[in-house]
């Protein structure tokens, strides 16, 4: 692509005074840096994504507030983590983790297992056993 054909199109990255790095032939046939404010098709397919994480998050907090699952689905979802990621962080194996989403399982966690999620999720262990004081 040519320095002057790359995308300026409004995206997120402009509201927040960012440019995104792109690489371009200058008028010689050198590759060059330019910067884009961003592309639609790319800005469409980041909120697209962006929908799909909220609306995880969403479906995670009200199966622990039914009581169908248990506050590290939902923190889990909130970071941005699937079970592999989450059980690396933690040093256990994911049939932990997933074992761990179980209410009746939650409950009877140590003090040490309840501390280390915490820990990974960067938040009090009060927060952990209670959702309701996320926003």
């Amino acid at each position: 692509m040519k320095k002057k054909d790359i995308p300026q199109d409004k995206s997120n990255l402009a509201s927040a005074n960012f440019k995104e790095l792109c690489y371009a032939v200058d008028d010689n046939g050198n590759y060059i840096t330019a910067k884009s404010s961003g592309w639609d098709p790319k800005t469409i397919a980041l909120n697209n994504a962006i929908d799909e994480i909220e609306e995880r998050i969403a479906d995670a907090k009200y199966r622990v507030l039914n009581e169908k699952s248990s506050p590290i689905e939902y923190y889990m979802e909130l970071h941005k983590m699937d079970v592999n990621i989450l059980s690396s962080y933690m040093g256990i194996w994911t049939w932990r983790v997933k074992r761990h989403f179980k209410p009746a399982v939650f409950k009877r966690l140590s003090s040490k297992v309840l501390h280390k999620y915490a820990e990974v999720f960067e938040i009090s262990i009060k927060k952990l056993k209670n959702i309701e004081y996320e926003n």
